[in-house]
């Protein structure tokens, strides 16, 4: 059965991955994003998350073309890294407001028509620093670790509708964002995690097309990472 489906940040990287493995499952498939030349095979729409107007119209813009989101994938996200003795006010709100505010935001309006439907699948996406830590990173790590408090009490509000929400924690994953790099980094990072690779992003698509699917139906609350084993016990 195509759904209408709509991911966030999809225009590269993880989000990309998302949007694909679903619409080769044969559902009808929005990405927003904020930058960028936007993908050729999907609705896309231009939203930046950080701005509630943008979001409405870009709901609205959805809903007309492919009908009201049944599944949201939460995947925009933004980094600004820096030491804490050294970050501005700026680079932690900043990080906060789209990563965990925006996400806020798309999330309530996705939940009005799945309310009304009384189904739908909502899926947050993460990241092991969120559970980890990550030194530089205080302004992610809060705010991706946010995406859990908000996804489990969002999860018991809506269950009752038959709406699920949950998680997805990324550990490293050969994306651009991770490509830049230096190769002594990358070795670093990949010598943490038990797997001894990074992941593809089509291994995070993987898993948020299943918490998306049937078979995922008594599942909500929960937090799946997927990240080689860096994180396990979190």
């Amino acid at each position: 059965m195509s759904r209408s489906v709509l991911v966030t940040g999809g225009n590269r990287g993880i989000g990309l991955a998302i949007a694909r493995a679903f619409a080769d499952a044969g559902d009808k498939v929005a990405v927003t994003y904020r930058s960028g030349e936007p993908p050729a095979d999907f609705l896309a729409v231009k939203c930046d998350i950080t701005d509630p107007e943008q979001v409405e119209q870009a709901f609205k813009e959805i809903e007309e073309k492919q009908g009201a989101v049944e599944v949201l994938v939460a995947n925009a996200g933004v980094t600004r890294d820096q030491l804490l003795l050294r970050m501005s006010e700026e680079d932690f709100t900043s990080v906060v407001e789209t990563n965990l505010t925006g996400t806020f935001r798309v999330v309530k309006r996705a939940s009005r028509p799945m309310l009304r439907a009384r189904k739908g699948r909502v899926v947050l996406i993460s990241s092991v620093v969120g559970l980890l830590g990550s030194a530089g990173q205080a302004n992610y790590a809060a705010s991706k670790a946010g995406l859990v408090g908000f996804a489990r009490s969002v999860a018991r509000e809506l269950g009752s509708r038959n709406i699920t929400v949950n998680v997805v924690a990324p550990g490293f994953v050969d994306t651009d964002m991770t490509r830049v790099l230096s190769d002594e980094q990358r070795a670093g990072i990949v010598a943490n995690v038990p797997l001894g690779r990074y992941a593809q992003p089509e291994e995070i698509a993987a898993s948020v097309r299943f918490l998306a699917s049937e078979e995922a139906a008594y599942i909500t609350g929960a937090v799946i990472p997927v990240d080689g084993g860096l994180g396990m016990g979190h």
